[in-house]
């Protein structure tokens, strides 16, 4: 999602009474605009790659914070959606998960917005990776394996009579990010192709049952 599309979700996100506030104070895509900034200026080389901040804290003044509360926990989850689509657009890379906090900052004045970055290594300081469920919710994958099945212990629960008790499971091993078919009944599937061991790719597809879930490593 770029600030183009970020700023038509927006658009419609606060129409009606709400749009009317945003004539005057802050706009939630010059935030999006700062964002993007920040980490085109603060990059710099890794290893494997342009490393960029992943933790930003915004600061606006009283009025505007006022103004996103209704929907502030949106805009904060469409935010963090630009600044990872915007390394994935520019090739940077993540250290660590990326997180956006907003602030209300009294000494700011309406319409006027600070944004503060820092890279935030993971533990262990593995590059940022998640499987992303319909719902939008992120799982990160960190030091132990993320086990998808029907068993309430999974780390991810889907209720599924096509999905096995421990269906698969997603790790780490050495720097990659590997899918493992646990021996499921009716197997699992990357972009549409059943697959037993296989290393996950940006924006690979992974079907279980009759759920789709997304692999980030953004």
């Amino acid at each position: 999602m770029g600030i183009g599309d970020f700023e038509q979700r927006l658009e419609r996100l606060v129409e009606g009474t709400v749009a009317r506030a945003f004539r005057s104070g802050v706009q939630p895509v010059e935030i999006g605009r700062r964002l993007t900034r920040e980490m085109d200026l603060r990059r710099y080389a890794g290893i494997h790659g342009l490393i960029v901040p992943n933790v930003f804290d915004v600061l606006i003044a009283s009025d505007d914070m006022e103004r996103f509360s209704p929907f502030l926990t949106t805009l904060i989850h469409e935010l963090e959606d630009v600044a990872r689509e915007h390394a994935r657009t520019e090739g940077y890379v993540f250290v660590g998960p990326v997180s956006v906090s907003i602030h209300d900052d009294q000494e700011r004045t309406r319409g006027t917005v600070l944004v503060k970055s820092e890279v935030r290594e993971a533990p262990g300081g593995w590059p940022g990776a998640s499987l992303v469920l319909s719902s939008g919710e992120r799982i990160l994958v960190e030091e132990e394996p993320v086990l998808i099945g029907r068993l309430p212990s999974c780390d991810i629960v889907l209720a599924d009579s096509n999905v096995s008790r421990r269906h698969a499971e997603v790790r780490r091993e050495e720097g990659a990010i590997i899918l493992k078919d646990l021996g499921s009944t009716n197997g699992t599937k990357v972009n549409g192709t059943r697959t037993v061991t296989r290393e996950l790719m940006d924006g690979d597809e992974i079907m279980v049952g009759t759920t789709t879930l997304r692999f980030e490593r953004v």
